[in-house]
């Protein structure tokens, strides 16, 4: 009987199919169960995919970065950027904030108001050039090596590793020791530039490995005169330490304490150089205050040259910025006496 009610239903016209499930087939009425679909369900709102609100410029050069950075050295300064692509801007650390703050206990003017300086210098012409003699003070070097901050030695720490890992322990010494000896030929020919011909040695020459160095700081030797000391060493005779200065000379007219840099990569402001405003506030304090020297300094300049022979780029800095490096210095000094 079910069999012939389903095939007169069939056969009737096909708009009345979905009468199937309203007529009874027996005299009870079947249970039935209503299907539905997913889709159906969907009415709350849908959730957001969060990889729609990804900055795709800044993930683009995020894996820029990270993909490509075995194709060249990586340094300090890249590792600063890397981080900034994926954490963001560093908030300042408040304890560092609090002790540039700070007023050293041995507190020592920048200018030695008790230095004579004579009127007239015979020698004037003759850059100076004091030998380095081995003592117990320790240099300026030392002092800002055993002082670095927590930041900086991280960032320097991971720099090293990197780059065993990309030349291994034998290359990466290499490469430091290749730096080393271009900084070494680079001054020395930097020397030879500005001491009188007969004063110059022969190994003083221009060498291939420093030709991009030398291309580099020639707009800027245009500026450079009355140069007054070369491969100096000072000495403060106060706070007991001391340096070799690179060279003294007037830049555009303004006695300097003038420290040449080499880079691989640009170095635009004087932030990028990291400690080295420091280390020219150290030199110029040591000359102020070592009799050997008969001037007083009260402006410094950082000269960063590219081994590419791209134009240099020279960070003057002025009395004002000088002390205020020079208060910094102080409580390096003093963090190292401390500690020592």
């Amino acid at each position: 009987l079910v069999r012939m009610k389903f095939l007169q239903l069939l056969s009737r016209k096909p708009g009345k199919l979905e009468m199937l499930f309203q007529i009874p087939v027996c005299q009870k009425q079947f249970p039935y169960m209503c299907l539905a679909t997913s889709a159906c369900l969907y009415s709350k709102k849908k959730k957001v995919n969060s990889y729609d609100q990804v900055d795709q410029e800044k993930y683009k050069n995020l894996v820029y970065s990270v993909t490509s950075y075995k194709t060249s050295a990586q340094t300090p300064e890249t590792i600063f950027e890397e981080d900034n692509l994926l954490y963001g801007p560093l908030d300042k650390h408040r304890p560092a904030v609090k002790a540039e703050t700070k007023t050293p206990k041995n507190w020592v003017p920048l200018i030695n108001p008790n230095k004579r300086i004579p009127l007239l210098n015979s020698n004037s012409n003759l850059p100076m050039k004091i030998a380095l003699q081995k003592t117990k003070m320790p240099s300026v070097t030392r002092i800002l090596q055993q002082t670095i901050s927590p930041q900086q030695a991280f960032y320097l720490e991971r720099w090293k590793e990197r780059m065993i890992l990309e030349l291994g322990k034998d290359g990466f010494a290499e490469y430091t020791k290749n730096l080393f000896l271009q900084g070494e030929l680079f001054h020395a020919a930097l020397e030879s530039i500005f001491l009188p011909e007969e004063m110059a040695t022969k190994e003083q020459r221009e060498d291939v490995a420093i030709s991009g160095y030398l291309s580099s700081v020639q707009h800027v030797l245009k500026d450079i005169s009355e140069v007054k000391a070369l491969e100096s060493a000072v000495q403060h005779e106060t706070l007991q330490y001391l340096g070799l200065v690179d060279c003294v000379a007037k830049y555009r007219g303004q006695l300097c304490v003038i420290d040449w840099k080499t880079s691989e990569k640009p170095k635009p402001s004087l932030k990028n150089t990291f400690d080295n405003p420091l280390q020219v506030a150290a030199y110029i304090g040591a000359i102020n205050h070592d009799a050997n020297y008969d001037f007083q300094v009260s402006c410094g300049l950082i000269v960063v040259s590219y081994k590419n022979g791209s134009p240099a780029h020279p960070h003057f800095m002025d009395p004002d910025l000088c002390s205020q490096y020079w208060n910094k210095w102080l409580l390096r000094l003093e963090e190292y006496m401390d500690r020592n």
